[in-house]
């Protein structure tokens, strides 16, 4: 499994957010984020592959930007928050980072799952 992953939970409707574009990327020191991995979220709301299984994490910054927007519109709804951006440091880079997303058309929150 990816280094790497996300769950997206649509807590008003009740269920996972399938189809939420993802892309995951690493700030380089003293340049512009540098894209690691792409994808979307399966009938489960998760994406388990955004980074090959063998892929080695290296301490630094990271950001997931999940394009909300693309997803609302999908399920015919129209949100507040076009997108959403968080950014994460890894310092410890044996462990396997977690990075739910609660999703509302107008709210969400995060927080580092298992």
């Amino acid at each position: 499994m990816s280094p790497i992953t996300t769950h997206i939970l649509d807590t008003a409707l009740g269920r996972p957010a399938a189809g939420v574009a993802i892309t995951l990327s690493i700030h380089e020191s003293g340049g512009a984020p540098r894209e690691l991995g792409r994808g979307t979220t399966d009938a489960d709301g998760r994406i388990k592959t955004l980074l090959p299984d063998s892929h080695v994490l290296t301490p630094g910054v990271y950001r997931m930007f999940f394009d909300t927007a693309g997803y609302l519109r999908a399920q015919g709804a129209k949100g507040f928050y076009p997108s959403v951006t968080i950014d994460f440091e890894i310092v410890e880079t044996k462990q396997h980072y977690h990075i739910p997303l609660l999703l509302s058309p107008f709210g969400y929150s995060t927080y580092r799952g298992s």
